[in-house]
């Protein structure tokens, strides 16, 4: 339930940028324009997908009715993906990931050719982050989802994941382990052992089918903030776009790393502060590095910004995982991506694309 708290006071934050910058913008619009911008921006709110709260904006000036259309087309999606992604519950008359990790060991089943799609995508991303991004290390995340659970029940009682428990979790996250018969919709997971765990894409995934949906009915100006999971689809009307803020990691400081005006694209954040529990006086986060089956500790926070949702969430997950050096050259392997590092001493690190993105830059 803390988390859920947590969640909402970022996604909360951002949505109120974004409506702070509507109007902050009306003069520099007048400016720019002969009518000043008398578009009012409508907005509705979910809070059943992915474990967060979910925004759908328009800005462009749809009716009301094409509005409530647009945005529970969005719902639908989210809903569907949503379900299909649960590893903790099954649905009636749907083959989903939890379903899947119960019969692992066992014989194939045959599932929704979405899920075969993303699963699909999940395999191309484990080869293209070289393994930083395995959809297969659920049986190590599982051990830190349990003991951060506990620890939410009763803080007194919080503790780290067994040591000898966590190698031989680690035992069963080969990626070969999951076998996909694209052309009969079917998957199987090979060890019992093993299981499928897709917090680090699938909520990303899903906002980018939701965006492809809006793209192709003609909407823009549009925005969806899922879980601080941003996608702006198209640009606002007096083509401005829209400014959003990167969080500052530091508890204790009241700004903001920094401000991005964008369009027409996706940011995602991935940081230490959002889920965490605490032993003996030290945090420990979400975010597992395969490498050492505990928390990475490279950064403090990594915001990327590309135009697919889904990739910005993989990376976001991927470069948090690994040092400076491997993280850049990673980043620099995609085109059109871009990153902000911060580092646990406060230094900042970008790419040169990320600089002209922020707000007060030259």
């Amino acid at each position: 339930m803390r988390h859920i708290r947590r969640s909402c006071a970022i996604v909360l934050l951002l949505s109120l940028l974004f409506l702070c910058a509507c109007a902050a913008r009306t003069e520099d619009s007048a400016a720019a324009t002969a009518q000043p911008q008398t578009i009012e921006p409508k907005g509705k709110v979910y809070y059943a997908y992915f474990d967060t709260v979910s925004y759908v904006y328009d800005y462009a000036g749809d009716s009301a009715e094409r509005f409530d259309d647009r945005s529970a087309e969005v719902s639908h999606i989210l809903q569907e993906y949503h379900q299909l992604f649960d590893i903790y519950h099954e649905y009636s008359g749907m083959t989903n990931l939890c379903t899947l990790n119960k019969a692992a060991g066992g014989e194939a089943l045959e599932i929704d050719p979405r899920l075969t799609d993303f699963l699909l995508y999940a395999k191309d991303m484990y080869e293209r982050t070289d393994g930083e991004m395995n959809v297969m290390l659920g049986a190590v995340l599982r051990l830190w989802h349990d003991c951060r659970e506990e620890a939410s029940a009763d803080p007194a009682s919080a503790r780290l994941p067994d040591e000898e428990a966590l190698r031989e979790a680690a035992r069963h996250t080969d990626i070969t382990l999951l076998e996909i018969d694209a052309e009969k919709n079917t998957v199987r997971i090979a060890d019992p052992e093993a299981s499928i765990d897709v917090g680090a894409l699938g909520k990303g995934y899903a906002t980018e089918r939701a965006a492809e949906a809006l793209e192709r009915e003609g909407a823009l100006g549009y925005v969806l903030n899922i879980g601080g999971n941003i996608r702006c689809i198209g640009d606002r009307p007096d083509g401005s776009g829209w400014v959003t803020a990167i969080r500052n990691p530091d508890r204790a400081a009241e700004d903001y790393a920094c401000r991005l005006r964008i369009r027409n694209t996706a940011c995602v954040t991935s940081g230490v502060y959002e889920r965490f529990f605490t032993v003996d006086g030290r945090r420990y986060h979400h975010i597992v590095d395969k490498d050492t089956l505990y928390p990475a500790a490279f950064y403090e926070s990594l915001t990327v910004v590309t135009k697919d949702s889904g990739l910005a969430d993989v990376l976001s997950t991927a470069l948090f995982c690994l040092p400076w050096e491997e993280s850049h050259a990673l980043a620099a392997s995609f085109e059109d991506v871009e990153v902000l590092w911060l580092f646990p001493d406060g230094e900042q690190r970008m790419t040169e694309g990320f600089s002209t993105l922020i707000e007060d830059a030259g």
